[in-house]
């Protein structure tokens, strides 16, 4: 760990160095803030021309961040239900052009790049289609619907010579940022265990998504839409509210386990775990969903170049009176890091707790220690906040996407990092529903 450290400082500077760190050693006693604040990548490049595939709640919202930045603009939208390409064009403008066919957006040749945002059971195709029609990619986690896909993916992503970034935005956050740059430079020691939880308790948060009046069998492509997975009749449920069945979404650990992975692996460098267990329930949403709405997933990481053997827990609870909650805690030998996209928490182990400790003061008198001189103690906790005027980690994720397709550069996210992500979330599904331990190599990305 030593070695990662010491190319950390050669990164960085002297200067990086005493910024992430001389808060928590030379401060008085009391809790410090720092702000967190974002240089942004020349803008004024370029016009870059997008397509949104899958309108839905999280497309909509990846579209109008990504006409946050200049020099952006939508030109066309595929969905298989009429009413969210009618929405579209209220949205963006009459000149859309607008389709329920995505092979027809692929065959423009004014088309940069494609926003992917369907349900997942459709990413693998539709990424390795748009890739092979010369497309730029942003494929919304998960990446793929099952770890079979994950080896096409990445294989059709290197021989296309194109951009492609899994939207788990946190990876390009400040946060997830700085809370990398304190790890590296040992703020709590080395890792030796780390946490996660999501929980919610309204039902848009455990998707029991809106049903349009207009949302029947002429206004939706159902056909279409169960064309690459089981056949069933129409059912305006699986199509509306897709992520609680298994032919067509990931569960729990697919939806929101897989951005805690992707923060923790950015975090620590990692490949993810080794060994894979998961268990849960249906407690509370029985409304004919195939996924449980409380799931627990525990993790080995073994130790390897980047860093010490940890272990993972993770925790999703859809029916949690505190709504809302979400974080990922580290914990090193020094101390911990709460870690959200916009704020890291740093604790550190010791400090004035343990000097007051008065069992602590008898055993110290006991050794024959008698000086009560004052000692100069570091904070118990430093708060690392982002600046007010910070515009949030999924306008980064999409600024670090488009500065790549302008510069031939690399992302944040791209498919391997995605896959190495993606693949333990769905093997906790896996866990869960095959009630079993199951051995994955994060390395080779294989089940073993």
């Amino acid at each position: 760990m030593k070695n990662n450290r010491r190319n950390f400082l050669k990164k960085i500077g002297v200067t990086g160095v005493a910024a992430a760190v001389t808060p928590m050693v030379f401060a008085e006693s009391t809790p410090s803030k720092m702000i967190l604040t974002r240089n942004h990548f020349d803008l004024n490049e370029k016009p870059l021309s997008l397509a949104l595939i899958g309108a839905g709640i999280m497309g909509v919202q990846d579209m109008q961040t990504a006409l946050m930045h200049p020099n952006v603009k939508v030109v066309a939208v595929c969905d298989l239900y009429q009413g969210r390409l009618e929405d579209a064009k209220n949205r963006w403008g009459e000149d859309l052009f607008l389709t329920k066919e995505y092979t027809e957006i692929l065959k423009r040749n004014d088309i940069d790049a494609v926003l992917i945002a369907t349900p997942d059971h459709w990413h693998k195709q539709i990424s390795i289609d748009a890739l092979n029609s010369g497309k730029h990619v942003y494929c919304e986690k998960p990446m793929v619907h099952s770890v079979e896909e994950g080896e096409d993916v990445i294989k059709e992503w290197k021989k296309s010579g194109k951009v492609m970034m899994v939207g788990s935005q946190g990876v390009s956050s400040l946060g997830n940022e700085k809370a990398k740059e304190l790890l590296a430079a040992g703020a709590i020691g080395d890792i030796v265990y780390a946490e996660g939880f999501w929980a919610r308790h309204s039902p848009e948060g455990a998707w029991q998504y809106n049903i349009p009046k207009d949302g029947n069998k002429q206004t939706v492509d159902w056909e279409k839409f169960i064309s690459n997975t089981n056949k069933k009749p129409w059912d305006p449920l699986r199509f509306f509210r897709w992520r609680n069945y298994l032919d067509y979404g990931t569960g729990m650990s697919g939806d929101l386990f897989v951005h805690l992975f992707s923060s923790l692996h950015f975090i620590t460098d990692s490949y993810g775990p080794d060994k894979i267990s998961a268990m849960g329930g249906l407690r509370y949403w029985e409304d004919g969903r195939e996924v449980p709405d409380v799931l627990l997933g525990i993790f080995n990481y073994p130790k390897s170049e980047k860093h010490p053997g940890f272990n993972l827990s993770l925790r999703c609870n859809f029916v949690d009176g505190t709504s809302g909650t979400t974080y990922l805690r580290i914990v090193g030998t020094k101390g911990s890091m709460d870690v959200k996209w916009e704020e890291v928490v740093v604790k550190l182990n010791g400090g004035a707790a343990l000097e007051e400790d008065p069992f602590l003061k008898e055993q110290a008198l006991l050794r024959g220690e008698t000086d009560t001189r004052a000692k100069i103690l570091p904070p118990r906790e430093t708060v690392y906040a982002a600046e007010k005027k910070y515009k949030g980690a999924h306008y980064d994720h999409f600024g670090n996407f488009f500065h790549a397709i302008r510069t031939d550069g690399e992302v944040a996210e791209d498919p391997v990092f995605g896959f190495r992500a993606a693949a333990p979330a769905l093997l906790c599904n896996d866990s869960y529903f095959q009630n079993k331990f199951i051995n994955w190599d994060p390395v080779n990305m294989k089940i073993v």
